[in-house]
């Protein structure tokens, strides 16, 4: 890896069923944008075979381009320094290297030489810009930028449609806050050898500003070059360079300002995208608990959450679990119909309310009519909310439980001896019924016992016609995790929920397990 990249384009996967197939669209779209689709077939290949060595954890891919070749290195967290094997696709050279608790797998594949060609030499003699070609062309370039919703990705695309097509070379700026200071984002010429000089000849240049409506010629030794604005909405978002070594025909000049309104409008759109997705995760994150308690003798307990949707929009599953006070807590997992802000106002409401009200030391019963009538209060803003709650207190052998199920899936006990049986009554769902009254019922958990709460984006799951419950689809699955670790047994039924589907799932998922151990250690 002592190659220096030219280009450097990265994106990060968590793990499950749309790992791989996200890891290679990222993969084309990278090889796609640098002209490397001669290496395509390989590149995607490779990528395969690193994600499939992957296993259950977050990972990241960084493509770079090294002029005449590509590389890829794949990161993640590794607590031991296994070597994968070998690629089976044939690379220039390929290794790993460890820094603290991150492995980096990588690999470099060698693009198929180019014989330099004089670049310039007969562009002023092209034809001009009539017929069904330039337009084929620009109905191309529109579906090229319009694919991506990558902002990282579209100056790469930009620069790639333009040269060498109108221009010897393309340099793209990107300016924040609709203008001020601009920044290189993305530099491509016909020759790559020619990349490091000219960029060391931008470093110099008088780039107009971005908020430069006009299309405006730059000063550069040795070459006749342009300047157009990225412009969508009225908000000024950069700058498209363009250079020849003769002079730009009107024709080529009238085509690159249309190109650069296109390119606007798909840098505009992808940076829309890539805000809202942030917003999106902020918000999810911030209705999710701040913490959870310390590992407690007598508790072990872990929890998986997983939003749907591509840009993990926010959904209403939820979860808590917090002390309320020596050897006593509440826990709580929830799904509020439906996603967006709606549903989010009601997942707030509910988390909050919880931990509220047990702080003034209500009842579970109290919590939950209380919770209920708060959400009817919302109005024409309610959601109906679905809800496990309950309050574990730490006995000399075991926990005692008390616990409600309003409206949610039928919470499993699995014993030692590889029973599981449903332990509570399912009671009215929340936000409906004024008048609804609850009730807690006690359950008790022996060393050893298992007590596991999901919302449905586990039990209905869906392949085909089938759901993942269907026939006791949920208490088998649990029944096989006799003897293994909270964390163990959610994560056995979070996979089991990702291998039951090749799709990605279109529901949000939460699972919750709370294991009894024995007496406190003398």
């Amino acid at each position: 890896m002592t190659n220096s990249s030219r280009g450097v384009l990265a994106a990060s996967f968590v793990a499950g069923k749309a790992a791989l197939p996200d890891a290679k669209r990222f993969t084309q779209e990278v090889l796609t944008a640098w002209a490397a689709t001669p290496v395509l077939a390989d590149a995607e290949r490779l990528t395969e075979e690193f994600v499939s060595e992957v296993g259950d954890v977050p990972f990241e891919i960084l493509w770079g381009h090294q002029g005449g070749s590509v590389q890829i290195e794949l990161r993640q967290r590794a607590d031991d320094d296994r070597v994968p094997a070998a690629p089976a696709v044939p690379v220039a050279t390929w290794g790993v290297t460890f820094t603290g608790t991150q492995r980096a797998t990588w690999a470099r594949l060698d693009l198929p030489q180019r014989t330099p060609r004089p670049v310039d030499a007969g562009m002023d003699a092209e034809p001009h810009l009539r017929g069904p070609g330039w337009l084929g062309y620009l109905a191309d370039a529109s579906d090229l930028l319009a694919g991506t919703l990558d902002p990282g990705m579209v100056p790469a695309l930009i620069a790639q449609i333009v040269v060498p097509r109108l221009a010897t070379w393309c340099a793209v700026y990107t300016a924040d806050n609709g203008g001020g200071e601009q920044t290189l984002a993305y530099l491509w010429h016909a020759d790559e050898s020619e990349i490091d000089d000219l960029r060391e000849q931008l470093a110099d240049a008088a780039i107009p500003p971005a908020d430069d409506l006009r299309p405006r010629p730059i000063s550069l030794p040795a070459w006749q070059s342009l300047a157009f604005p990225l412009v969508a909405k009225g908000r000024s978002l950069g700058v498209m360079c363009l250079g020849r070594g003769g002079r730009f025909p009107d024709d080529i000049a009238q085509l690159a300002e249309d190109l650069a309104r296109r390119a606007a409008l798909a840098m505009d759109n992808a940076r829309l995208y890539a805000q809202q997705a942030d917003a999106n995760r902020a918000l999810q994150r911030s209705l999710l608990p701040p913490g959870v308690p310390a590992i407690t003798p007598g508790l072990d307990y872990s929890v998986v959450y997983e939003p749907a949707g591509e840009t993990n929009e926010v959904g209403g599953d939820f979860y808590d679990l917090f002390a309320t006070g020596e050897g006593t807590w509440r826990f709580a997992i929830g799904d509020v119909c439906g996603t967006g802000p709606e549903a989010a106002a009601v997942t707030g409401l509910a988390r909050h309310t919880l931990r509220l009200l047990a702080r003034e030391n209500y009842d579970v019963a109290a919590v939950v009519s209380r919770l209920n009538r708060a959400i009817l209060e919302e109005g024409e803003r309610a959601r109906f909310l679905t809800l496990l709650h309950g309050e574990i207190t730490r006995t000399g052998d075991g926990l005692e439980l008390s616990l409600i199920s309003a409206g949610h899936p039928e919470a499993l006990r699995l014993r030692p001896t590889g029973v599981v049986d449903a332990v509570v009554t399912a009671q009215s769902l929340l936000g409906v019924f004024p008048e609804a009254e609850f009730e807690a019922e006690r359950v008790v958990l022996a060393p050893g016992d298992v007590l596991l709460g999901v919302t449905d984006g586990v039990t209905e799951r869906r392949s085909g016609s089938r759901l993942l419950d269907d026939d006791g689809g949920l208490p088998k699955l649990l029944a096989e995790c006799v003897d293994l670790s909270a964390r163990a047994v959610a994560e056995r039924i979070h996979r089991a929920v990702q291998d039951f589907a090749a799709e990605p799932s279109a529901d949000d998922l939460a699972i919750l397990v709370l294991r009894a151990e024995g007496r406190d250690p003398v």
